[in-house]
């Protein structure tokens, strides 16, 4: 059986009469790479403060390393990167790794860090004179510097550009093959894709997947048609189309139910050519997830 790392049970967090996250039950097992994924304000960061001991669930309960978030000795076994980088302007980043390593028991020395992610040139450079993304690198990489067990990155590529992120994506994927627990979360669906094993989809602070990324794909009876047609007005018309989007000159259309849709594209005796059928990408499933949760809430 898979030790649990970190659970929510029934966990409710409000903030005054909004509901960040709402009911939710989950466990972070040892060893996993977890995608969260939702929309900006789906409880995604709240649901990662509760985890931290930042914040209080105000109903259910919150575990860490089978105890109080809020408990230093658990809390030395976390790394974590907020969503918001802020570093000390005035701090040399040498300093700074320093400064966060001396919370926890079992650090990476600095030259070790800064050679793994790649700022062993920033080293004696002020934060305040570093860029967006050089300063986002920096912080993502202390959330490591002590050796954690669990680590909560948060948006963790945000600001950097597609060689970046693939660097950090790479320094993520080398700590969970020597053993680290990993939850991120991520407007990027094709990192999530890239990164995850598991993956579970919030919205409205509701857990809407919980499932391994296959499984979350599956989930999603939907499909994706693309054809070329002179009249895509009423191809749009027909039933069982969720969602649709030009792709050059072809339509691209979501559908609840493929071979349905095929029939009654026939039936319709409108003209098209070039028809193929494909399975729901991730960022496919976690539209038709979101879109069919806020539909019928």
């Amino acid at each position: 059986m898979t030790t649990a790392f970190a659970s929510l049970e029934h966990a409710t967090r409000r903030f005054g009469d909004t509901v960040a996250l709402d009911d939710v039950t989950l466990t972070i097992g040892a060893g996993e790479l977890v995608g969260l994924l939702g929309p900006n304000g789906a409880g995604k960061s709240t649901l990662l403060s509760l985890l931290q001991g930042r914040r209080r669930p105000s109903s259910g309960s919150v575990e860490l390393f089978g105890g109080s978030p809020t408990d230093p000795r658990r809390r030395a076994r976390l790394g974590s990167t907020p969503q918001e980088t802020a570093l000390p302007d005035t701090l040399r980043v040498s300093e700074v790794v320093d400064l966060v390593a001396a919370h926890f028991p079992d650090r990476v020395p600095t030259d070790a860090l800064a050679d793994e992610f790649g700022f062993a040139d920033l080293l004696r450079r002020q934060c305040g004179a570093l860029s967006g993304g050089q300063k986002r690198r920096i912080a993502v990489a202390l959330a490591f510097v002590g050796n954690p067990q669990l680590v909560l990155l948060d948006e963790p590529t945000t600001g950097l550009d597609v060689d970046a992120r693939h660097s950090l994506w790479q320094g993520i994927r080398r700590h969970h093959a020597a053993g680290t627990t990993i939850v991120v979360t991520s407007h990027y669906l094709e990192e999530i894709e890239a990164l995850a094993e598991r993956v579970i989809v919030i919205d409205n602070g509701v857990v809407l997947a919980d499932d391994s990324l296959a499984a979350v794909r599956d989930r999603v009876q939907s499909a994706v048609v693309e054809l070329a047609t002179s009249v895509p007005e009423q191809v749009r018309e027909l039933s069982g189309v969720v969602r649709d989007e030009p792709s050059g000159d072809r339509l691209r259309l979501t559908v609840d139910d493929p071979d349905a849709f095929v029939r009654a594209l026939v039936r319709a005796d409108v003209p098209f050519s070039g028809l193929t059928v494909r399975g729901a990408s991730l960022e496919e499933a976690f539209l038709a997830l979101t879109l069919s949760e806020r539909s019928t809430s």
